[in-house]
């Protein structure tokens, strides 16, 4: 017999640990995450709720900010200086109405946060990159996704 899980999730993303991790894994600034192929495998047929890319700086890509909303309905969201208390927030905001939340970093500082989100009932996930990841957030986690060189893409 089979069986359906449905769960809520919302994928948060820090962007500028993502892209560093994803360029010391690449060993070139010119690489990316390829969110068509990650977003689907994270989720493994549950449903998205938010996908959130927060990023610090004023050169986020339009096109990124394109390609987010138009596949996932996600948004990009600048951040002043760390996206670590933008993000944090955000998900302790949206924690009552998903299962799960995703985060893509490999931070050290978000253990408070996985470990806040757990107390709450909230299932949390980590997705980084396994050179980059601090090992505490691994452990605090209830599950962690490698992020792959097969995941990203170089750009041209």
């Amino acid at each position: 017999m089979e069986v359906n899980i449905y769960q809520a999730v919302a994928i948060l993303i820090d962007g500028n640990n993502i892209e560093k991790s994803i360029h010391s894994m690449m060993r070139t600034k010119k690489s990316m995450v390829n969110f068509d192929i990650l977003i689907p495998k994270l989720l493994e047929e549950r449903a998205l709720n938010r996908l959130i890319y927060f990023r610090e700086g004023l050169n986020i890509s339009k096109k990124l900010a394109e390609r987010l909303h138009n596949q996932f309905y996600g948004s990009v969201v600048p951040c002043h200086k760390s996206a670590d208390i933008p993000l944090t927030i955000f998900a302790t905001q949206i924690a009552e109405k998903v299962d799960c939340i995703i985060i893509l970093s490999g931070d050290s500082d978000y253990v408070e946060l996985v470990r806040h989100l757990k107390s709450r009932g909230v299932r949390v996930e980590i997705a980084a990159v396994e050179a980059t990841t601090a090992a505490i957030l691994k452990v605090e986690a209830d599950h962690f996704y490698e992020i792959t060189k097969q995941d990203c893409f170089r750009l041209k």
